[in-house]
């Protein structure tokens, strides 16, 4: 007797396993649908949008003289060139005044403000160094002309008349500057990543040292 009430609970048992296991299929087959037709077409269209290896293998073969500057470059080189040049002679505009400024800079401030003044000459001369390995990346030329470098410069070299007045100076061209980087990057897009990452960096510096300036100047005391 006890030996059919085992044999039963153990059929029993598989039974409501079989249930188990086939509610479970049914489940993850609903969660877990096959690939359609229509699946199969969006993710064959969305593959097409990338170059086949054949011919990324056989473009890069092409111009190899270009370097890092391939046919998938979406910009205007020659213009993204010129731009950068500009930012290049801004630059160095900027690191010939901050240095003008930390050595002539007197007054009871004047030993806070020309470590700034100098911290920010040497962040200005690494902006320039890596605007103009880009530009060389981009087949281009540095231009660092100093007959012309004031004239391509869209910040002014100015001397200032005190201490207080150096501050603004530099305030008024980090603004330049920030709206100059700004409009470059907007330009520019996603067309060149690399140019827009590098003028991201250097917009993102720019700010800092306009954000510094500016509070040098509100808790200014006297002329």
């Amino acid at each position: 007797m006890a030996t059919k009430k085992a044999t039963k609970k153990s059929a029993t048992k598989k039974v409501v396993a079989k249930k188990t296991a086939a509610v479970k299929a049914s489940a993850r087959a609903v969660q877990e649908p096959k690939p359609t037709a229509e699946r199969k077409v969006s993710v064959s269209y969305e593959r097409e949008a990338f170059t086949d290896v054949a011919t990324l293998r056989a473009n890069a073969r092409k111009n190899v003289d270009k370097g890092a500057v391939t046919d998938s470059y979406g910009a205007d080189r020659k213009l993204v060139i010129e731009l950068l040049n500009e930012a290049l002679a801004t630059e160095w505009v900027c690191v010939l005044r901050y240095m003008r400024h930390y050595f002539t800079a007197s007054g009871m401030l004047a030993d806070a403000v020309k470590a700034e003044f100098l911290e920010h000459a040497k962040q200005e001369q690494a902006h320039a160094d890596k605007i103009a390995e880009r530009i060389v990346q981009l087949g281009g030329e540095p231009d660092l002309n100093p007959a012309t470098l004031t004239e391509r410069s869209h910040a002014e070299y100015k001397e200032g008349a005190n201490l207080k007045d150096m501050v603004k100076e530099n305030l008024i061209a980090e603004r330049i500057a920030i709206d100059s980087y700004r409009e470059m990057i907007n330009y520019i897009g996603d067309r060149d990543t690399t140019t827009k990452r590098m003028l991201m960096a250097i917009l993102a510096q720019e700010e800092e040292h306009a954000d510094e300036f500016a509070d040098l100047l509100n808790g200014w005391i006297g002329s």
